[in-house]
């Protein structure tokens, strides 16, 4: 009872410390540690001054290339598409295409019933020839001067006349041939033979897919770092784990206010059409790519605030440095500033350590901790 009321009265005098320490000795009373039951490492968990060098586990600071990405979401649309229609009104004649037929250039897709511009052709280039037999006959006699100048000019005038009359039956009946104004697959037909179709009417869908767009939309504050050129990755639920791989074509000259955004657009090879123009693509378009980045393991970042720090083993002793962080990597973490390559950075064991503490590697670790 009397060893209690001495030690009640030295915790209220001082406390722990050396005037503690001082008083238990003169009295015979244990340590605050003894009266605890806790050894010496124990100490150190639970605030006292270290008692030797800390144990902890480290990584060297490791070289690798990263590339920096940006995700968006755009739509496939073919690099050429029209919907075919006609030019003039007429009767469908024939109709030479079949539904998702690749086409070439020029070729006629729907031949409209041409009869009476046959007949008004034919009556023009019997005509021209009229015209020119007389004007051959003219200059013939102008030789000897038995044919007023006037009269001839007249007849030069009505052989041209009769020349622009056959050029113009030939362009409308030129109108009443469908053709495909590019090479490119057909879609379904809307019109069948026998049918009156007016100029508008749709006829077939023209696409050409052996290269296809995709536009997507970037934030702006990437606008600086997005290059024509630059690589460009799609994918689509519809082809599993299977990457697209494209180029930016494009780079919008605007930015939307709305949604503070600039529009992209990209060109990827399609050569199997597996790319169909409507389809819903997942895009990341490459913005940086480095080679020799420094990364680390995410789990070694001590952060206070929007401050980054680590702690790097030099002569034995754990040191607080501050550092820059970059791109983010599943498990890691890159470091523009404030490490070297090769530099051992605690990764486990930092909530026990302070700058300038005395450390004990106890294991290294030589690739990414998860």
């Amino acid at each position: 009872m009397r060893t209690i009321t001495q030690v009640a009265i030295l915790a209220l005098l001082g406390g722990a410390g050396a005037g503690w320490h001082f008083y238990a000795d003169k009295l015979g009373v244990p340590a605050p540690a003894q009266l605890l039951g806790l050894q010496p490492a124990q100490q150190q968990a639970r605030g006292g001054g270290p008692v030797g060098p800390v144990g902890v586990i480290v990584q060297p600071v490791r070289v690798a290339p990263v590339v920096e990405r940006v995700e968006s979401v755009g739509t496939v649309r073919a690099r050429e598409a029209v919907t075919i229609t006609s030019k003039v009104a007429g009767i469908v004649e024939t109709i030479r295409f079949t539904e998702g037929q690749l086409v070439p250039a020029g070729e006629t897709l729907v031949q409209l019933d041409a009869a009476a511009l046959r007949a008004e052709l034919d009556q023009a280039r019997a005509l021209l020839d009229d015209a020119r037999n007389q004007l051959v006959r003219a200059r013939q006699l102008q030789a000897g001067q038995t044919i007023a100048a006037q009269r001839l000019e007249t007849l030069e005038a009505l052989s041209r006349q009769a020349e622009g009359r056959v050029r113009q039956a030939e362009a409308r009946l030129e109108e009443l041939r469908v053709i495909a104004p590019f090479a490119g697959r057909v879609g379904l037909r809307a019109v069948s033979p026998g049918a009156l179709i007016q100029p508008g009417t749709a006829i077939t869908t023209l696409d050409d897919t052996a290269r296809v767009r995709v536009e997507f939309a970037v934030p702006e504050v990437h606008l600086a770092r997005i290059r024509v050129g630059s690589g460009v990755t799609a994918r689509s639920n519809a082809y599993g784990s299977r990457r697209f791989l494209g180029t930016v074509a494009v780079i919008d000259t605007r930015i939307d206010p709305a949604t503070r955004s600039v529009r992209v657009i990209s060109e990827f090879d399609n050569s199997d059409e597996a790319l169909r123009p409507g389809l819903f693509l997942t895009v990341e378009l490459v913005l940086e790519q480095r080679e020799q980045a420094l990364l680390i393991a995410e789990e070694a970042i001590d952060p206070v605030g929007d401050r980054a720090f680590v702690f790097v083993v030099r002569d034995g002793r754990a040191r607080r440095q501050e550092v820059r962080l970059g791109l983010r990597l599943p498990g890691e973490v890159e470091v523009r500033e404030g490490l070297n390559a090769g530099e051992p950075v605690v990764v486990r064991g930092i909530q026990r350590l302070r700058n300038d503490l005395p450390v004990r590697v106890t294991e290294t670790l030589t690739r990414p901790t998860s």
